[in-house]
């Protein structure tokens, strides 16, 4: 497959009055055309921030992409005009974001705003604006699509309002669609149905996308590969099947410990997490995960560990693994 979008050392701030917030701290990875990449961790580690930063959308001031590349289709996004930029999003990169009450406009029409982004990037009429619409309605599952065109938000269900997101983000026929954790306020039928009709979408469409979520299960089944982050930084990355089957960075480790299974024994807790993520304005020197992690050494307080190799596409930033420490790690999703 053909490499579509390549980030290189991205690095963002946000600059306030308690001091310069380091919100993303170095970030790189890369996604093939039609490949899927799954982005997980818990709230404030900077996943949205990152993909924000992708399409520029990071508001200024406060925030400011201070370092890196973000190459798509070979040309670096950081360093177009401001035009060149609004004529790839919404475009060639679509964009779902979190909460479809607060990015859906309460005094426009759905048809309206779907309609938009057809008249703008493709030159479309509002004939042919609106019957594109009603298409993409009926392709997000949305009942009696033509009649529901003239509809506001307020007068569709959650999951119908995610949809109706979706069908913006795809209104282009983008090649990179980012899902920023797009089923975080709906219930768990309703998540099941998004990330279904999500998959079916990109397959169909053969579309590259970016999940991002805090939620490792609801991902699984459907990204191929998983970028990990704390503090700003991805501290693993690798397959789908590798990463489930084989983590390697502690915090990896928590993050699945915590998660309930179908074949958990029966009175048998979940693992947490001790402790509080670092505070973003003071990073600490070493191992930003230094501090809540039960098998640190003393590199780890001073130095910080970048990815490295520990497997084919299996990258982690951790001294104990790099250096064959023997301390060995249980695997909570291995089964026996």
């Amino acid at each position: 497959m053909a490499r579509l979008l390549e980030v290189k050392g991205l690095r963002t701030q946000f600059f306030t009055q308690d001091g310069v917030v380091n919100a993303v701290n170095g970030i790189s990875y890369t996604l093939d055309e039609g490949e899927t990449l799954g982005i997980v961790g818990e709230s404030g580690c900077g996943k949205s921030v990152g993909v924000m930063s992708l399409i520029r959308l990071i508001p200024s001031p406060p925030g400011k992409i201070v370092a890196g590349e973000v190459l798509f289709d070979g040309q670096d996004l950081l360093k177009m005009s401001d035009g060149e930029i609004r004529s790839v999003r919404g475009n060639k990169i679509g964009m779902i974001f979190q909460d479809p009450m607060t990015s859906l406009n309460p005094v426009l029409t759905i048809g309206r705003q779907i309609t938009e982004a057809l008249q703008l990037h493709l030159g479309m009429n509002n004939a042919q604006a609106r019957a594109r619409a009603v298409e993409l309605l009926e392709l997000v599952g949305i009942p009696s699509a033509a009649d529901r065109l003239d509809d506001y938000p307020h007068q569709f269900s959650g999951g119908m309002r995610q949809r109706v997101m979706i069908a913006m983000g795809l209104s282009c026929n983008p090649r990179l669609l980012i899902a920023d954790e797009p089923t975080t306020a709906l219930d768990v039928t309703i998540q099941a149905q998004i990330v279904d009709l999500v998959k079916k979408l990109r397959d169909e469409l053969g579309m590259a996308v970016i999940w991002i979520t805090h939620d490792l299960g609801v991902v699984a089944g459907l990204a191929d590969r998983m970028a990990v982050m704390y503090a700003g930084m991805i501290v693993e990355e690798a397959e789908v099947k590798e990463l489930y089957g084989n983590p390697r960075h502690p915090y990896t480790l928590g993050l699945l410990g915590s998660l309930p299974r179908l074949d958990q024994v029966s009175g048998q807790k979940l693992e947490s997490i001790e402790g509080l993520p670092p505070d973003l304005i003071a990073l600490p020197k070493g191992c930003p995960f230094y501090a809540r992690c039960k098998y640190r050494i003393d590199k780890c307080k001073t130095e910080n560990p970048s990815l490295q190799n520990v497997g084919v596409g299996h990258r982690i930033a951790c001294w104990i693994d790099v250096t064959k420490d023997p301390v060995t790690t249980e695997n909570p999703w291995q089964t026996a």
